[in-house]
């Protein structure tokens, strides 16, 4: 088994210092204020919002990781990652649109029901593995930045082999599904 040697520290989170509230607002938006968080936790309760007298505050994480407060939250964060994958991702494009003409084939077909449950399954595997490639790039990207490594190229390579394993599946699955009828209504 391959160890690498050489790999980079993993990236500190940034934290900051929180005085109790619950607030799901950024509190330091151009994110500067972790760095003196950052010193006041390292020097223990000693350093630590001496004008409330608190020796325990909460440490909360600063950035775009924040936890939905409610279900219409989740919603919308999940629409934004869906609408972030349409705009920026060209070939969850082309997987929604060719999804969509095959589910149009199988109703135009007269397909039952558990095949084109089937169908819906199959395309939906492949826009969900496209968006968790989507998200494994991103992640990656974050973690290393702008070097080469070449774990980073496995991770993004294994990602995208998902997805083609997965497009080549459904591409199997509708033919099975559509070739016969399609070929029956045409008179063949």
């Amino acid at each position: 088994m391959y160890v690498p040697q050489d790999l980079p520290p993993p990236a500190e989170p940034r934290i900051a210092a929180n005085s109790g509230s619950n607030n799901a607002a950024d509190p330091d938006p151009d994110g500067t204020a972790w760095r003196g968080a950052r010193r006041r936790q390292r020097r223990g309760s000693a350093g630590r919002n001496r004008s409330l007298g608190r020796s325990h505050d909460k440490v909360q994480r600063l950035g775009a990781w924040h936890v939905a407060g409610d279900l219409p939250s989740s919603f919308r964060y999940a629409a934004q990652g869906l609408a972030y994958g349409f705009r920026s991702q060209r070939n969850f494009r082309i997987h929604v649109v060719v999804g969509a003409i095959t589910f149009s084939l199988g109703l135009w077909l007269g397909l039952p029901l558990e095949q084109l449950a089937v169908l819906v399954l199959t395309v939906a595997a492949v826009l969900v593995l496209e968006l968790l490639n989507t998200a494994t790039e991103a992640v990656v990207d974050l973690a290393i930045g702008r070097r080469f490594h070449p774990l980073a190229r496995i991770a993004k390579d294994c990602a995208a082999a998902a997805v083609l394993v997965a497009a080549l599946s459904s591409l199997l699955i509708a033919l099975l599904l559509l070739l016969p009828p399609l070929l029956t209504r045409l008179g063949f």
